[in-house]
C-alpha cells in the first residue's frame, strides 16, 4: 500500500492563509504581512513564502502593487442584468446620454463611464460570421468600446454589424450615440429577438491589457445576437465581464 503523500509547505501554507481570506481575518484590501514575519509564523525560508504569495497570485487571493506590497484582492461586484438590458421599455435618453447600461449602472448607486468607440469596417472572423450568418471574411462594421465603473474597467464592449444596417447611420460615427429605443430601431431595423451566449474563459493578454486584470482572472464572455422579426441577425455584441467585478443575473416570468 503507497503512503499518502505529505503536502508540500508552500499548499499548506497558501491553503491558510486562503482560509485566513474566506473567514475575513484578512479582510478585502488588507495588506499582506511582510514576507519575513510569514517566514517566521510559519517557520520556513522565504524562498517558500514567495512561492507561496506566487501560487496566492495565480488563484486570486492577492494583488501586487509594485512598490506597495501584497494585498487581498478586493470584490465589489456590479450587478448585471442582461435580461433586463434593451427590451423595448429601454432608459435611452439622448438629453443625459443614457443608455439601459449606464441606467442599471446609476441604479445601484455607481458612476459609468465609457470610451468614444473605435469604429472599423473589416472581415468577419469566423466567430462573427457565424453569430451574423454571413460568410468568413466578408466585411463588417466593429464598434469598440471599454466601460468603467468607478473609474475602473470594467467591461470590454464590442458590437458587429453587417454593413448593410450600418450604412448611412449614426453606427458608422465614431462618438457616444444614444437615441430612443436604440440606434437599430431608429434607424429602421428594430431587433425583435435575442440570442444570448454565455462562456467562462481565461482573457487573452489583450483583453488583460485593456481591463488592466490581474493574474487568475477569468472573464464571462457573453455574446448577444439581435434578430429582426424574420429572424435576420442584425447584430452580434460582445461583453467581456471580468469575474471579479460582476455578478450577471437573469430574472424571468414563469
Amino acid at each position: 500500500m503507497t503512503a499518502r503523500q505529505k503536502t508540500s509547505p508552500v499548499r499548506e501554507i497558501a491553503d491558510t492563509l486562503r482560509k485566513r481570506i474566506s473567514s475575513r481575518e484578512l479582510e478585502p484590501g488588507a495588506k499582506l504581512p511582510s514576507t519575513r514575519l510569514l517566514a517566521k509564523e510559519f517557520k520556513v525560508s522565504e524562498q517558500v513564502i514567495y512561492r507561496v504569495v506566487v501560487s496566492l497570485k495565480e488563484s486570486g487571493h492577492v494583488i501586487a502593487h509594485q512598490g506597495m506590497g501584497v494585498f487581498v484582492r478586493i470584490y465589489d461586484p456590479l450587478e448585471w442584468n442582461p435580461g433586463e438590458f434593451e427590451r423595448r421599455d429601454r432608459h435611452d435618453d439622448p438629453n443625459t446620454n443614457t443608455d439601459d447600461w449606464k441606467a442599471q449602472v446609476r441604479a445601484q448607486g455607481r458612476h459609468p463611464e465609457q470610451d468614444v468607440p473605435i469604429v472599423r469596417r473589416e472581415p468577419a472572423t469566423e466567430d462573427v460570421a457565424r453569430w451574423l450568418k454571413i460568410n468568413p471574411r466578408d466585411n463588417v462594421v466593429a464598434r469598440r468600446r471599454l466601460r468603467w465603473v468607478d473609474g475602473e474597467p470594467s467591461q470590454i464592449a464590442d458590437s458587429y454589424f453587417p454593413e448593410w444596417a450600418a450604412e448611412g447611420t449614426p453606427l458608422l460615427e465614431e462618438r457616444d450615440v444614444t437615441m430612443p429605443g436604440g440606434i437599430l430601431a431608429a434607424t429602421g431595423n428594430p431587433q425583435r429577438f435575442f440570442r444570448d451566449e454565455l462562456t467562462t474563459r481565461m482573457p487573452t493578454p489583450e483583453e488583460e491589457q485593456r481591463m488592466d486584470l490581474p493574474p487568475g482572472t477569468p472573464v464571462c464572455q457573453h455574446v448577444r445576437i439581435g434578430l429582426l422579426a424574420d429572424r435576420t441577425p442584425v447584430r452580434a455584441m460582445v461583453t467581456i465581464c471580468p469575474g471579479d467585478r460582476h455578478v450577471i443575473v437573469y430574472e424571468m416570468e414563469v
